[in-house]
């Protein structure tokens, strides 16, 4: 027997089917994203995540550009969290064009942004949401 309750539960499960499916698609297709600034720091240009073989990829547009900042990261964060367990290194230059390779174990589809993290502040330098 149908039940509200029942068919509530149906359809918020094959909502939740539906968008993770639909993140992990993007990813492997493209994602894209801009960056802001956080913590008081100039943070701008793109970024892309996409699969390249069996492993993804973080790649900083030619339009980046970070003001400075001790020690900055690059790593994964997901709805406005930072993970501090996804760190890609430390990025390469302040300006332009730069990839980090994401270790094979890691899903990237898992996470909807790209922080460049500062590692002694522990605060964000900038953050780009991708899709």
């Amino acid at each position: 027997m149908l039940t509200r309750r029942s068919l509530f539960i149906t359809a918020a499960a094959s909502g939740a089917a539906m968008t993770l499916a639909t993140a992990g698609s993007a990813i492997a297709g493209g994602a894209k994203g801009s960056f802001e600034g956080r913590s008081n720091h100039e943070t701008s240009g793109s970024v892309r995540v996409f699969k390249e073989g069996d492993r993804y990829i973080v790649e900083l547009g030619d339009d980046f550009s970070l003001d400075g900042g001790p020690d900055p990261r690059v790593a994964f964060g997901r709805d406005g969290t930072y993970d501090p367990d996804t760190k890609l290194g430390a990025l390469l230059n302040l300006t332009g064009k730069q990839q980090y390779a994401v270790p094979k174990p890691w899903d990237a589809s898992a996470y909807n942004e790209v922080y460049i993290w500062c590692e002694v502040a522990g605060v964000p330098l900038g953050v780009a949401k991708i899709n």
